[in-house]
């Protein structure tokens, strides 16, 4: 009895010490640089100076070399540009669109008379294939963007503002 006794008073004890605590609020670190290595296949969000975290991408059909046209075999471009906006209402699990073409690059497009291309995006996954999950990273299959898993677009939507600079590298 006196066993019963201390066993409920020690729950009712546990019980009125976890309700009396605050839930931990996880506040994802803002990002304030992403580098893009291609040949590597990883993002990396950086803040001050100072890695937050990495992920593995896919990129587009031919990711070797840069974008040069629209239609391009569906290269990723390369060079430094910024995330203009956050895309809710993309055909894929979350969007940040990249300031691609910059003045360079329509540039060098015009001069050879063609389009440069445009719509270059970091996103999750099409809408209804979350389930595809890691495995879609066995083969470069986008239209020259960079993806990611869905949890992992939901972190780097949190972490980047618009106006945050891209290096996308070779």
């Amino acid at each position: 009895m006196v066993a019963l006794a201390g066993a409920l008073i020690a729950t009712t004890a546990i019980s009125l010490f976890e309700a009396r605590q605050k839930a931990a609020v996880i506040t994802p670190a803002t990002a304030d640089k992403i580098l893009v290595e291609k040949s590597a296949r990883r993002l990396t969000l950086f803040s001050s100076g100072r890695k937050l975290k990495e992920y593995r991408i896919a990129l587009g059909f031919s990711p070797v070399g840069s974008k040069q046209r629209e239609g391009d075999g569906r290269r990723t471009p390369e060079g430094n540009y910024k995330i203009d906006f956050h895309k809710s209402d993309s055909a894929f699990h979350r969007a940040l669109h990249i300031s691609y073409p910059d003045t360079a690059d329509a540039a060098r497009a015009a001069e050879a008379g063609v389009a440069p291309g445009g719509d270059i995006m970091i996103h999750g996954l099409p809408n209804g294939s979350s389930a595809l999950g890691p495995a879609h990273r066995l083969r470069d299959w986008t239209a020259g963007c960079m993806a990611v898993i869905d949890s992992e677009i939901d972190e780097i939507w949190a972490s980047v503002a618009d106006g945050t600079p891209i290096k996308i590298r070779p």
